[in-house]
């Protein structure tokens, strides 16, 4: 039985379906990514999915007892709390209860004869002993280490992309029937898309994902589900396989409308001429081209495509930006960039990249002069005319028009030399007369990097920096984006965790590994991993697992018995043959013979659930004789 299914589900929010006559279903252990263009209705197919959102028609069923997590686009406002806190909230009531006992713990370390936080703590601790609370709190600790969090660090103060990081702990320590994740890799660092990638494709669950990122889908997706003109289809297959598939599908489509438009014209010809001579023989036929007119109609073309046309501009010099030993920190004793030397010259596609919060935007001001080296020079070539495409859409007025933003007063701009009205311009980036006149502070994001873009390219350049342009932007935007950056004959510097899309554009890249150290390296990511051998280690939030919490009784600790020595020298040996147990199975159930062979399929899954119920038991059994020894 299917997880969940919809059958001839519409919905539009009252108006126009935006979704029509959806035949869909969720198979257990499916690993699905949702494409479609911005704006075409996967928010509001993830809202029908997780029961936000009803259909106006149709049928939605479920399977008994269906659990379903999501985790949104936009980090919610009033987060609060330290990180296992929030992350022990997805574990629903015990999560609540575990993260009181971790507060009473630390209030006891500072009061440690207050006897009524010990009577509370001791209730508090057999209440999770019964519940199993031990396990959960071994699993709460192990997703925020894996994430590289900070156990102990308060919420409200973590940059938006750490913060999603903790969302996603969040999600994931819930351990639901389907995870849906929507655009899971915005504001993550290469590291953590990486870490996600390789738990995602161990995770033996089911779940749904929205996602640009092409290395992301390529890695994950078993089964492509794209939605396109209100239409769902789905692609069992990879994602490359998909992609030969779908242009395959575009070309039938458009031969198929071809010959359905020529016939329908030679028609409209014929009823003009022809049905005075025969108009009884020939009524049937009259009816036949009023239902071709009807189908006519209802045809939904393709949605366009962004046009990003280049603007003449004066060559800058030959040197662009020559940096030379140049540091800069916030804080002493913190370098961001530490005796740095670099030469940027005219036609250099450069990549940065580096962790969260690791300088990427600090290291590109300097290099701008928008912030001076405190040690080094920069020097800047002749007749620069930089374009700064900012992550945080800073340049955009939310409380003004789409039209506005690029109007600046005027109702026309000039490229190259030809006057366009900005209506006409903005049809370009995929915006209706109706959007454009609409204020910006109701677009998606996806429709604001457009529109940033949009008004990037209305004004001449020779010098584009782009931070994170790539964040909601659909497949075929961003391929026309990287077509635009390949064919610019100035100078780019682009900060971006998009691994194929650096691959696709830059020349070089510069990568921050830490302790104000900036190295550069030919060519792209996939240079970079092969010519540095390493990966990128994450600096500013250290992990600081949090230890498995122990009984307070009489205060002090106990020495280990003969039977849990001998236990806990066995413990590795038993937990190695289990997680090799499990691999085996994971790699036997992800081929496709597998299922051809007959195997029993229910068998092998039982015997996953019940390998991972003993993993995570020894895993707890394991730190609990640990901390009693030490």
């Amino acid at each position: 039985m299917a997880l969940f299914g919809l059958q001839d589900v519409n919905t539009g929010y009252g108006g126009p379906p935006l979704l029509e006559h959806m035949d869909f279903q969720i198979e257990r252990g499916d690993h699905i990514c949702l494409l479609g263009r911005n704006g075409v209705g996967k928010s509001t197919l993830m809202k029908l999915i997780c029961g936000e959102l009803e259909p106006e028609s149709g049928i939605i069923t479920r399977a008994p007892s269906l659990s379903i997590t999501s985790l949104s686009q936009v980090v919610p406002i009033g987060l609060a709390g330290t990180v296992f806190d929030v992350v022990s909230e997805g574990l629903g009531p015990r999560g609540k209860r575990l993260s009181e006992y971790h507060l009473l713990s630390h209030r006891i370390a500072t009061e440690p004869h207050n006897e009524t936080l010990l009577t509370q703590l001791d209730k508090l601790q057999h209440t999770l002993d019964m519940e199993g609370g031990w396990q959960l709190n071994h699993r709460v600790e192990m997703i925020i280490e894996k994430i590289k969090l900070d156990a102990d660090a308060q919420v409200d103060t973590l940059s938006a992309g750490m913060k999603r990081r903790v969302l996603l702990a969040q999600a994931i320590v819930r351990e639901p029937d389907i995870l849906l994740l929507d655009e899971p890799t915005n504001h993550l660092d290469i590291e953590a898309i990486r870490w996600l990638e390789e738990f995602m494709s161990q995770y033996s669950g089911t779940f749904m994902f929205v996602s640009h990122d092409r290395a992301f889908v390529k890695k994950l997706a078993t089964r492509i589900i794209e939605l396109d003109r209100g239409r769902l289809t789905s692609y069992d297959c990879s994602y490359e396989t998909y992609l030969a598939r779908k242009e395959a599908a575009l070309n039938v489509e458009a031969v198929e409308n071809a010959l359905f438009d020529k016939k329908l014209a030679q028609e409209e010809i014929w009823i003009r001429k022809g049905i005075k001579a025969r108009r009884r023989r020939n009524e049937g036929r009259a009816r036949t081209l009023k239902k071709m007119r009807e189908s006519r109609s209802r045809r939904k073309e393709l949605t366009g495509t962004v046009r990003m046309q280049l603007q003449d501009n004066q060559l800058s010099g030959k040197l662009v930006i020559k940096a030379k030993d140049i540091a800069f920190a916030f804080t002493p004793g913190q370098p961001i960039v530490q005796a740095f030397s670099t030469m940027i010259m005219r036609g250099d596609k450069i990549g940065i990249i580096g962790p969260n919060g690791s300088g990427k935007t600090t290291l590109l001001r300097v290099l701008l002069k928008e912030l001076t080296a405190q040690d080094g020079t920069v020097r800047h070539g002749v007749n620069l005319e930089v374009a700064y495409f900012d992550q945080s859409h800073a340049q955009l007025d939310g409380e003004r028009s789409v039209y506005e933003n690029i109007a600046d007063g005027s109702e026309t701009l000039t490229i190259n030399d030809t006057p366009r009205h900005i209506i006409g311009y903005l049809q370009d980036f995929l915006f209706t007369p109706d959007q454009s006149r609409s204020s910006v502070a109701n677009l998606s994001g996806g429709e604001r990097n457009r529109l940033l873009l949009a008004r990037l390219f209305a004004r001449p350049s020779n010098v584009l920096v782009l931070d994170e342009p790539t964040n909601d932007l659909d497949m075929e935007t961003l391929d026309l984006l990287e077509e635009f950056l390949l064919n610019y004959p100035g100078t780019v510097l682009l900060v971006s965790h998009d691994r194929a899309f650096l691959n696709n554009v830059v020349t070089s890249t510069l990568v921050l590994e830490g302790d104000g150290v900036v190295k550069e390296y030919v060519g792209g990511y996939d240079d970079w991993l092969r010519q540095s051998q390493g990966t990128l280690q994450a600096q500013p939030q250290k992990t600081t697992p949090k230890k498995t919490a122990t009984k307070h009784k009489s205060g002090q600790r106990r020495k280990l018995s003969f039977k849990e020595k001998n236990e806990l020298e066995a413990l590795p040996q038993l937990i190695e043959t289990l997680e090799t147990e499990q691999q085996q199975l994971h790699d036997g159930m992800a081929d496709p013979d597998f299922y051809k062979k007959g195997a029993d399929v229910a068998a092998a899954a039982g015997r996953l659930e019940e390998l991972k119920e003993k993993l995570e038991n020894a895993y707890a059994r394991w730190q609990t004789l640990e901390d009693l020894q030490s």
